[in-house]
C-alpha cells in the first residue's frame, strides 16, 4: 500500500455484547460515511445453533470458526484501499467469549489454552482499528433487542450469560490500549430515531476529525 493510499485508509470497528446493536449501527454508519462493511458471520455460521443447544460440546468449534472468519476479514481489511467498518472485533473472541466459556466450565483448560495460543500467534499480523466504537448496554436493553430481532437460536440465552459477558466487556474495554469511543446506548434508538443516530454520528465525527486529521 502506497503512502497516499495509507492516508485514505481508515479502519473502524464496533464492539459490544449480544443485542447491543452492532450490526444495525455498522449498516447505518457504512451507508452514511460510504464505508465498506464487514459483518460477523451469524446466519451462515454452521455451529451457532448447535452451540446454544449444547455449549460444552460445541464451544471450541464455534470460537475457532469465529476466529478464522475474523482473521480472514482482517487480511482483506489491510489489503483494501477504502475505509472500513467491522461488526465485532477479533479481540472480543478471546477476551470475552472464549474466556467466558472457560470460566463457566464450558470449555476445557486444554482447549482454551490451545485457542489462546492460536490467537496470540495471529496478533503480530493484526492491524488495530483507528477507532473502536464500544456500545455499552445494560442487560434489560440487550434482552429487549434480542427479543425484537427474534432469532430462534438466541431464544435460550440466559440473563446470567449476558451479565457475565457484560462484566468481561467492561474489564476489557478499560484495558483496551488503542483509540476508543464508548457510547451508552440504553437511552438511544439509533435504528428508529434519526435524531439519536445523528448524535452517534456526531460523536464519531468529533473523534475522527479531532484525533485523525
Amino acid at each position: 500500500m502506497t503512502d497516499s493510499k495509507k492516508q485514505d485508509f481508515s479502519y473502524y470497528a464496533i464492539a459490544g455484547n449480544i443485542g447491543a446493536g452492532k450490526s444495525s449501527l455498522t449498516t447505518l454508519l457504512a451507508q452514511h460515511f460510504k464505508w465498506k462493511a464487514y459483518y460477523e458471520s451469524v446466519d451462515d455460521n454452521p455451529y451457532l445453533s448447535d452451540f446454544y443447544d449444547d455449549m460444552r460440546r460445541w464451544s471450541f468449534n464455534l470460537q475457532v470458526y469465529f476466529l478464522s472468519s475474523r482473521f480472514r476479514s482482517q487480511k482483506e481489511i489491510v489489503r483494501t484501499q477504502n475505509s472500513f467498518i467491522q461488526d465485532r472485533t477479533i479481540y472480543e473472541d478471546v477476551e470475552i467469549f472464549a474466556k467466558n466459556l472457560y470460566q463457566m466450565g464450558l470449555m476445557s483448560k486444554r482447549d482454551f489454552e490451545n485457542y489462546s495460543n492460536l490467537f496470540h500467534e495471529m496478533l503480530e499480523f493484526l492491524t488495530p482499528p483507528n477507532l473502536l466504537i464500544y456500545l455499552r448496554a445494560e442487560v434489560p436493553t440487550l434482552v429487549r433487542q434480542i427479543q425484537q430481532r427474534g432469532r430462534d437460536y438466541e431464544s435460550t440465552i440466559r440473563i446470567e450469560y449476558l451479565e457475565r459477558l457484560n462484566t468481561l466487556y467492561e474489564d476489557w474495554i478499560s484495558r483496551y490500549p488503542y483509540e476508543k469511543l464508548i457510547i451508552d446506548t440504553d437511552h438511544l434508538d439509533f435504528v428508529n430515531n434519526k435524531e439519536d443516530l445523528g448524535k452517534v454520528i456526531e460523536m464519531i465525527e468529533q473523534r475522527r476529525f479531532g484525533l485523525f486529521s
